[in-house]
């Protein structure tokens, strides 16, 4: 296999949930060698997390952890509340070239594994770490996950229908969001090293990084003092522009009309030109103003159509449009099969998982690898006796005290 970019980059993972490990899973494929660290007494929360196979709720069984976990190479179980395990870290931070945590502010500290002490045993380690708010700040001490942040940065506050409560987005929507920053931030921290020598240590707030969502919102009330609040599915600068009901149960498509010429189309694809000029929608101004109606009309066609027709016909027409998917039509995607997005892995306790996916973008030059989520402890033997030197003896002991 030709080289990837990353191959003998070594990262120690001690991240968790979501934001971490979709952090490193692009380095992952791409070559890089990540041990990630699990205690048995507190595994993963993704763990906790369904759908479950076979509706078992079990640590190895589910799918959110598996999704998130593909590319690690090694698991292994360190109780760092155990004194004993804190030396085993330092050991393998002599191995590593990125040390990653997702923990509150406080708890590399308390293990002495802040950068300080890091760069005592590896002086160009690069040291990543992201939480709620960063590490330094009057709210650095907050603890919270994604749905928090959905809350704190507005994201709620813009989802939803005017007259109603919040709707809140879907799950922790934040943990997708921040880690295309991280992992931009983590090449960057390789490449001055590279050039210098020198390691790096990384902040990184996925508050801040989840506001990138915001920021032309919260411009407008720096600006013009106008507060953001929900609106449905409408947006100022198009009409129509929601999502409309179709033929069948559930079904729907979104359409959005921004220029003169797609709503010139439009009215060609649903068989009413005239309505091009009709005064009550022949500016964006004028269709704002009469978007009830306009809705009525655009549902009106829509109603009659399966949500994969009203796209097609739209798309033609250079509209703007895209079926409201549900889990089949993902599942059954031409476009993603063309890709390879969904990749089968065979798992030692699920068996074969059909949605495993790669990083979402390809390299001419360089194949990516991806692999089936890791079990609890599955490469200690490999690590604590290959990697670190422990004879068998020394192994289990240290299992027997509970260290690892």
């Amino acid at each position: 296999m030709p080289s990837r970019p990353f191959e003998g980059i070594n990262i120690l993972d001690f991240t968790w949930t979501a934001t971490g490990p979709f952090t490193l899973n692009p380095l992952a494929f791409y070559g890089a060698n990540i041990i990630k660290v699990e205690s048995r007494a507190r595994y993963d929360a993704l763990r906790s997390l369904g759908p479950f196979k076979d509706g078992r709720a079990e640590p190895e069984r589910s799918f959110y952890f598996s999704y998130a976990q593909t590319g690690k190479r090694y698991n292994i179980t360190l109780n760092m509340d155990h004194p004993g395990a804190r030396e085993i870290a330092r050991r393998l931070v002599g191995w590593a070239d990125i040390v990653a945590d997702s923990y509150a502010t406080g708890t590399m500290e308390k293990w002495g594994l802040d950068y300080e002490s890091l760069k005592k045993i590896k002086p160009d380690i690069i040291m990543f770490r992201t939480c709620m708010h960063g590490h330094t700040g009057p709210l650095a001490g907050q603890h919270g996950q994604g749905f928090i942040l959905t809350a704190l940065s507005g994201v709620d506050a813009i989802i939803g229908w005017p007259d109603r409560a919040p709707a809140g987005a879907f799950g922790a929507l934040t943990d997708f969001i921040a880690p295309q920053f991280n992992t931009i931030c983590l090449i960057a921290a390789l490449d001055y090293r590279r050039r210098t020598g020198k390691g790096q240590y990384i902040d990184q707030s996925q508050h801040e990084a989840s506001l990138q969502l915001m920021t032309p919102l919260i411009l407008d009330y720096t600006v013009n003092g106008r507060d953001f609040h929900a609106s449905g599915n409408r947006l100022s600068g198009a009409a129509p522009h929601g999502i409309y009901r179709c033929l069948g149960d559930d079904r729907w498509c979104a359409i959005a009309v921004f220029t003169d010429g797609e709503w010139q189309g439009f009215c060609q694809v649903i068989g009413q030109p005239a309505l091009a000029a009709d005064p009550r929608f022949v500016t964006l101004a004028d269709r704002k103003r009469n978007e009830d109606e306009l809705d009525c009309i655009v549902e009106g066609w829509t109603a009659r159509r399966s949500p994969h027709e009203v796209m097609t016909l739209m798309q033609a027409s250079g509209v703007p449009a895209g079926v409201v998917a549900d889990a089949r039509d993902q599942a059954e995607d031409p476009q993603l099969a063309h890709y390879n997005f969904f990749e089968e892995r065979e798992h030692p306790v699920t068996g074969k998982m059909p949605f495993y996916h790669g990083p979402c973008f390809r390299l001419s030059a360089a194949p990516y690898e991806i692999g089936r989520a890791t079990l609890i402890g599955e490469h200690n033997e490999y690590v604590y006796t290959g990697l670190l030197g422990y004879s068998d003896e020394e192994w289990a002991r240290l299992a027997a005290e509970g260290v690892i």
